[in-house]
């Protein structure tokens, strides 16, 4: 996996995040969801970086990064506080402007940082996600047991983390083959290592604070981007799975991309073959859509 790829801890100022980049030419982060990490792009990226410089990294208290240490209010671990983590290592690794794609809640942290940080994002993808206030806003009965690791990780600590460093491995595989549709998609290898991530103590306190930011901080940012106006600026593509929940959930809406339109002025993107884990059951498909988008004038 990720053949020819460097590998790099990059300190941030508040985080010390692992990357592995390949590739020249102009920039593009891509963001990984739970229960994953970096390893999610393992097919995908390889075959953006031929064309574009390709940054795979792990989302502070994810994978190989750090967690460094949270507060009452949760806001370490809001998107806003990651956002900032990853413009941070942009400039380290020196571009100045970037595209972005994010998958789950990669993908809210990459919109956070198109809407906090404007000048520095050229085009943002967003894969199998609306926006975290208007999730939350249309919660029901189906994403509170379809979905559970909203409400379950958001609640007060110990729990959570107790359940998921001691079930990590029931976490992961209820995970890929409750919201995929192809468990041989992925291999023990890649099983293993996103279950080591959910198990280390730190790790899984970690992604219960990100949780929990999601219920209270990033519903109130994105409330207040609503109420002030505020837009993202960049061209967006939305990506969802075809027969997932967003395909279903919020049709009488206009679906994924009419949700992204209220959001964004250049909104494009449609369904997707394969569950909500599409990058890594259709990774050719995926990579074709994500080349077209981010290569195109």
């Amino acid at each position: 996996m990720f053949d020819d790829f460097e590998i790099a801890e990059v300190d941030t100022g508040e985080a010390r995040l692992f990357i592995r980049r390949a590739g020249s030419g102009p920039g593009l982060l891509l963001l990984h969801g739970f229960p994953e990490m970096h390893l999610m792009w393992r097919d995908v990226a390889p075959k953006l970086a031929d064309r574009l410089s390709v940054v795979c990294a792990d989302l502070r208290g994810y994978g190989k990064s750090s967690c460094p240490p949270s507060s009452p209010d949760h806001a370490p671990y809001a998107k806003r506080a990651m956002a900032a983590d990853l413009a941070a290592l942009m400039t380290k690794l020196g571009f100045s402007r970037f595209m972005v794609a994010g998958h789950d809640r990669g993908g809210r942290v990459a919109y956070r940082l198109a809407l906090d940080h404007p000048d520095r994002v050229e085009k943002l993808a967003v894969l199998d996600i609306i926006a975290t206030a208007d999730a939350w806003d249309r919660t029901d009965a189906r994403l509170a047991l379809g979905y559970w690791p909203w409400s379950l990780l958001a609640q007060p600590e110990p729990l959570p983390e107790a359940i998921m460093a001691a079930a990590a491995d029931a976490i992961v595989d209820n995970a890929l083959e409750s919201w995929g549709s192809s468990p041989a998609a992925f291999p023990a290898e890649v099983r293993q290592a996103y279950a080591d991530a959910l198990r280390d103590p730190a790790h899984a306190h970690a992604i219960c604070e990100e949780y929990r930011a999601a219920a209270t901080l990033d519903r109130e940012h994105d409330h207040a981007d609503r109420a002030a106006g505020r837009r993202i600026a960049c061209p967006v593509l939305a990506l969802w799975s075809g027969h997932g929940a967003l395909a279903e959930w919020y049709a009488q809406e206009g679906g994924p991309l009419a949700l992204w339109q209220k959001w964004a002025g250049n909104v494009s993107g449609g369904a997707m073959p394969g569950g909500h884990f599409f990058p890594e059951e259709a990774s050719a498909e995926t990579a074709a859509a994500l080349r077209a988008f981010f290569q195109a004038k």
